[in-house]
């Protein structure tokens, strides 16, 4: 294994505990190794992002194999639970002790509760194994996407984080359909199985080709805080999947598991108040919009991994669809889901209006999910896609902006746990949705069965509880009687549905008492990792602002950027000669034909600059070179300040703030720095003259 070695992108402490000016990461890492590399962490993050779609057209196929219905939901929620308390950890310890480790480390976890749950006899041992997969799968998830800020400059993370969410956005298609066809062709077992090539091609890549620079971030890890809420959360969702199925509402195991998650939230409580660095800082909460954001994130994670869940259930049982098919059959909700975050989050970076989104999301949702409590044994696919479409598109209005209000309300030092709090709860509602959706349906699913099937003579080894275990007996039953049962497991499915109508209605109600406030300018939409992941995204402030000025860089870029420093410095330069002073300002020297080449420019453009830049007397020729004279270096410095004030100002309060974080400053002049002349910004043929006569500063 390759040891992290000290080099550019530490963020390296002196004696006083002052950070030192990072360098720029990737500096001397060659581009096709950087390529290699991330290339194997977006294999580390496909093995993560799709354990959490795979699984769900395979269930109703593992439940009947192995049986236990009514711990269906476990298998989602174990892995769930244990990813959303691993996330801080992963990501601190990551910090503290080097992330090619952990990141390693991760996926070696990963895989060895992959291995396990492909090899699990019974659904307790397939609920551990899964649990274990997801202490993996967090690690997996939040250190690759750490990893890119080491090793990609700022100026291109934008673009690399981009990938991430590509690969987030494809495995909400593709992870259904994969899990169905595994189910068909192979084994459900495979739905497993499958991560272990993948997972070791990416342990090989990873120890052969990532070099990370070294970052010893020293941190007060809040172990006692994480373990508190951990235990917390998994009472809670354990008195709410076993109460009423299991064991009575009324059992003391029940009443007990109740109350000591609620006594333990004292305790946390306290912790949080004490901890150097808490995994859930309370302060947030004196934040108006980050309390309402985080409820409203609950109620959308608690709708939409418990619907995910169950619908393939409701397909393969009551439509009797095969899983590959029943992927098919879920691609309208995500494209829904797809379509509505990405453009939702697009047009609130760029009209700045956003309290519109969460109203009509909750709204659009509501209605979701009361056409899918119309679902019955009856109904046409085109009117479930619509259905399903619907209430994809419904959450896809909410979740991306939530994050995005989140940001704009906090001050930068809170931006990064902001962030991770609010899709914490979002995680924390996921789990409860699945959980409480279980017992719903394991409890109406019982008895109705009972209702159907009462007074009539059944073939032999067909009981109501086997029924209930393994949908697969029903093909045993008479016509007459099983119509019945599909009507009980239909009608017990879609109840779930109607259920979740009340704290969706909540989450609209509390969408109308969100402020809108003006958005800065350097928060942008999320990317899709933070949008569908169910676990928590865990960034520093730092690395949040990083992606969002590398992605305004390159959008400014596209938008005629140069010809705005000009403007700002009060210089009359076409942008074609702007941007080629620039270039010589950061190389030292350019030689017209050679750039044009490297550039993919046409030479005529960059001729035009050159020549302009010598008439004015700011370049001087040596040979082939063009070097910077004392008159064009100080037109340089104007116009690379224009620039810095152009990215500050993205920044908002952040940056004109009494107490501005130093990283904070580092982080502009450094990206700053990599875009002023850069191929990112290189002016586009049709605007590069100018149409500006030739006329001195």
């Amino acid at each position: 294994m390759a040891q992290d070695t000290p080099g550019p992108g530490t963020t390296a402490s002196d004696a006083s505990g002052a950070p030192a000016t990072p360098a720029i990461p990737g500096e001397g890492l060659p581009k096709g190794g950087v390529r290699v590399a991330i290339g194997a962490l977006l294999l580390g993050m496909l093995l993560a992002a799709l354990d959490q779609t795979i699984v769900s057209t395979a269930l109703p196929t593992i439940v009947s194999d192995l049986g236990g219905l009514e711990h269906l939901s476990w298998v989602v929620t174990a892995y769930m639970l244990a990813s959303t308390a691993a996330t801080p950890l992963w990501g601190k310890l990551g910090d503290q002790y080097g992330r090619k480790k952990l990141f390693q480390t991760a996926i070696v976890i990963f895989l060895v509760g992959s291995a396990l749950c492909g090899l699990a006899r019974n659904m307790p041992e397939l609920i551990g194994f899964r649990a274990l997969q997801g202490l993996g799968g967090g690690g997996l998830m939040v250190l690759s996407m750490a990893i890119v800020g080491d090793i990609v400059p700022p100026r291109d993370r934008g673009r690399y984080q981009g990938l991430f969410g590509a690969v987030f956005g494809g495995t909400s298609v593709l992870g259904p359909l994969l899990g169905g066809l595994f189910v068909d062709h192979l084994s459900w077992r495979w739905v497993f199985y499958i991560n272990l090539p993948i997972g070791v091609v990416a342990l090989a890549v990873i120890a052969a080709v990532l070099h990370i620079p070294a970052s010893r971030v020293p941190h007060r890890i809040d172990y006692l805080g994480t373990f508190l809420i951990a235990v917390v959360a998994v009472c809670l969702v354990l008195m709410t999947s076993l109460g009423g199925t299991t064991y009575p509402w009324s059992s003391w195991r029940i009443i007990g598991l109740g109350v000591l998650g609620v006594l333990l939230l004292l305790p946390f409580v306290l912790v949080e108040h004490r901890a150097a660095e808490p995994v859930l800082p309370l302060g947030l909460f004196r934040i108006r919009t980050f309390t309402l954001c985080s409820v409203i994130g609950f109620v959308v994670g608690f709708a939409m991994f418990g619907s995910m869940t169950y619908l393939p259930t409701f397909l393969q049982v009551v439509h009797g669809v095969t899983p590959t098919l029943s992927g098919v059959h879920m691609l309208p909700m995500v494209a829904g889901l797809l379509i509505a975050s990405t453009g939702s989050g697009q047009i609130v970076s760029r009209t700045g209006r956003y309290k519109v989104f969460p109203i009509a999301g909750t709204a659009v949702m509501t209605v979701g999910l009361l056409l899918l409590h119309q679902l019955d044994p009856t109904v046409s696919t085109a009117m479930m896609s619509v259905y399903f479409f619907v209430f994809g598109f419904g959450l896809g209005l909410v979740m991306q902006v939530l994050v995005l209000i989140v940001q704009n309300s906090v001050g930068y030092a809170d931006l990064g746990v902001a962030t991770s709090g609010a899709t914490f709860f979002r995680s924390i509602g996921a789990s409860f949705g699945v959980s409480i959706f279980g017992t719903i349906f394991t409890n109406k699913l019982g008895p109705r069965i009972a209702d159907a099937l009462a007074g009539v003579p059944l073939p032999p080894g067909v009981t109501t509880d086997a029924l209930k275990s393994d949908p697969r007996l029903l093909h045993r039953l008479p016509p007459a009687q099983r119509t019945g049962v599909l009507a009980a497991y239909s009608q017990s499915i879609t109840d779930v549905f109607l259920y979740a109508v009340p704290p969706a209605l909540l989450a609209f109600a509390l969408a109308w008492l969100l402020k809108e406030e003006p958005l800065r300018g350097s928060v942008t939409a999320p990317d899709t990792s933070e949008v569908v992941a169910s676990n928590p995204v865990e960034r520093s402030s730092r690395d949040e602002v990083a992606r969002a000025l590398s992605l305004l860089g390159s959008r400014e870029g596209r938008a005629k950027v140069y010809e705005k420093i000009a403007q700002r410095a009060g210089v009359d330069l076409i942008p074609a000669a702007c941007w080629m002073l620039l270039r010589i300002k950061r190389d030292g020297h350019a030689e017209p034909a050679i750039l044009a080449e490297r550039v993919d420019l046409p030479l005529r453009v960059v001729t035009e600059g050159a020549r302009q830049l010598e008439i004015r007397g700011l370049v001087r020729r040596e040979g082939l070179q063009l070097l910077l004279t004392d008159e064009g270096q100080q037109v340089a410095d104007v116009l690379f300040r224009a620039r810095e004030e152009m990215l500050a100002e993205l920044l908002g309060d952040w940056w004109t703030a009494a107490d501005r974080p130093h990283d904070l400053k580092c982080l502009v002049e450094q990206l700053n720095k990599e875009l002023c002349g850069s191929d990112a910004e290189q002016p586009r043929d049709g605007e590069a003259a100018g149409d500006r006569p030739d006329h001195r500063r």
